[in-house]
């Protein structure tokens, strides 16, 4: 069984997030979307009630061979944890590519796990930052998220 897994911050979950899910889960039998926890870095949403709304974006999307997890420390170690054969990263843009590419070469020492790169797509290059300040200045985010985590951004996620 091929299982790949997906890890990000997710602060929020974003439509570059979802599309990179969407190809990834056609691409694996199951694919694991990892919430990773820095403790030092303070998260803008809370890490359970993203989870939920991650879940249920997933579902309104039926994408059922994904599930969604949160961990701390080392994403390969997760990532080993759960079985997964492969890495997934979303990358935007060259600059991305070569951030990535660093990283995925480390992993690749420490665990054997190969990294694949998805392209973020068409609304990809928003990045969850952008999104978070265009969301707390008021902006319409709607085109940037998927419903569920408008739904949960603006405090009606139940």
């Amino acid at each position: 069984m091929n299982i790949g897994f997906y890890a990000g911050s997710f602060d929020p979950f974003t439509m570059g997030h979802m599309h990179v899910v969407k190809t990834a889960s056609k691409l694996f039998d199951k694919l694991i979307v990892g919430i990773g926890i820095n403790s030092k870095k303070k998260r803008t949403y809370d890490k359970e009630i993203m989870k939920q709304a991650i879940m249920q974006a997933l579902k309104d999307e039926n994408l059922l061979n994904v599930q969604v997890v949160t961990y701390e420390g080392l994403s390969v170690d997760s990532a080993k944890e759960h079985n997964c054969n492969y890495l997934v990263r979303g990358i935007r843009d060259d600059m991305d590519y070569y951030y990535e590419e660093n990283i995925a070469q480390i992993n690749e020492e420490i665990s054997g796990l190969n990294t694949i790169y998805i392209r973020a797509g068409i609304l990809g290059s928003i990045s969850s930052s952008t999104v978070k300040e265009l969301f707390n200045n008021g902006k319409d985010v709607s085109k940037y998220v998927p419903k569920a985590i408008e739904k949960m951004l603006l405090g009606t996620f139940h």
